[in-house]
């Protein structure tokens, strides 16, 4: 992941990430949507769905 980032920092290039492990996705992410059954439940700054009840509860363990 450290490659995707370099590149993305140096250049300057969007990157869609489809990532498993949230938290590795929000911490290497400056925006992400949230997905359950398929369908969008959330998008915001990797920050705030850090934060989102939603998301912790379902995904980041808390």
């Amino acid at each position: 992941f450290e490659k995707i980032v370099e590149i993305n920092r140096t250049h300057g290039i969007t990157i869609l990430l489809v990532e498993q492990n949230a938290n590795l996705a929000l911490e290497i992410s400056h925006y992400g949507y949230v997905l359950e059954t398929g369908k969008i439940i959330l998008n915001d700054e990797s920050a705030a769905l850090r934060q989102d009840p939603k998301v912790r509860s379902a995904y980041l363990g808390g």
